[in-house]
């Protein structure tokens, strides 16, 4: 039976296909670089994005639910010989005994929270966790109608080559968009060839994904208590337009004004 997790049950499939992906790493080391303390990464992965911060010189805590991909992320760290806590919670309960002023979530983590529940208590999670002033920034998808009009049908979505084996994988995907619940429904197919091109195996995983539309998205980080100062659609810092791909939002955690 397909589960909602099994995207992330092989960390170094996921590797392949993600670790490429770098747009978000420049933007968070230059977030990153007027910051002390610990910074949080949220959803972290394999550690993706943590690692080039550890690089940096900066301290990091990566948290993720998922312990094949935190095995991974803490393997791929003691080969840099760098020094990263590594974490295995739920980031809607997140409880860390620590405070910090640089927070985020990338990778398009906080779609995999489904409902508005989720959504609350890891924001509220979050706001927790950082201290007065401190920056929360998190990109998610933009729905556009391309995004959200995807058809059942099996669609090509782009191949690879394995790294331990060097057979090329092609990957294809099939949506369904529930408008009413903001929730797709995505089914990969990873169709593995051999050097002669004969499809030797296919690897079938399910993922659903929720979508937050912008104003709604302003009203969400603003209920918790976030002001938002900067919001960008993609990760070099372009305008959010209806032909944007991406949502990148810059919070601050406000300051209590402590006079009457």
């Amino acid at each position: 039976m397909l589960t909602n997790l099994d995207e992330y049950n092989n960390p170094l499939l996921y590797d392949d296909e993600n670790e490429q992906y770098t747009e978000d790493v420049a933007f968070l080391l230059t977030e990153a670089a007027n910051k002390r303390g610990m910074i949080l990464d949220l959803a972290c992965g394999t550690g993706r994005a943590t690692i080039p911060l550890a690089q940096a010189g900066h301290s990091l805590i990566g948290v993720d639910i998922h312990p094949p991909m935190l095995q991974e992320a803490q393997k791929k760290a003691e080969a840099l010989k760098l020094s990263v806590k590594w974490v295995e919670q739920d980031c809607t309960k997140l409880d860390l005994k620590v405070k910090s002023d640089f927070i985020y979530i990338v990778g398009n983590s906080f779609q995999h929270f489904l409902t508005n529940e989720e959504q609350h208590a890891f924001l509220h999670r979050v706001y927790t966790h950082l201290n007065e002033g401190g920056t929360f920034i998190v990109g998610i998808r933009f729905p556009s109608i391309e995004e959200l009009t995807s058809t059942a049908a099996e669609e090509y979505w782009k191949s690879y080559q394995d790294s331990d084996t060097g057979y090329t994988t092609d990957v294809y995907i099939s949506s369904h968009y529930d408008a009413i619940k903001q929730i797709q429904h995505n089914l990969t197919t990873r169709k593995i060839r051999d050097y002669d091109k004969t499809i030797i195996k296919e690897i079938t995983t399910k993922i659903d994904l929720r979508y937050t539309f912008p104003q709604e998205m302003e009203h969400l980080l603003a209920r918790i208590g976030f002001m938002i100062t900067n919001v960008y659609g993609d990760w070099k810092k372009s305008a959010l337009t209806n032909q944007s791909t991406q949502m990148i939002y810059v919070c601050k955690k406000q300051r209590v004004n402590s006079t009457p």
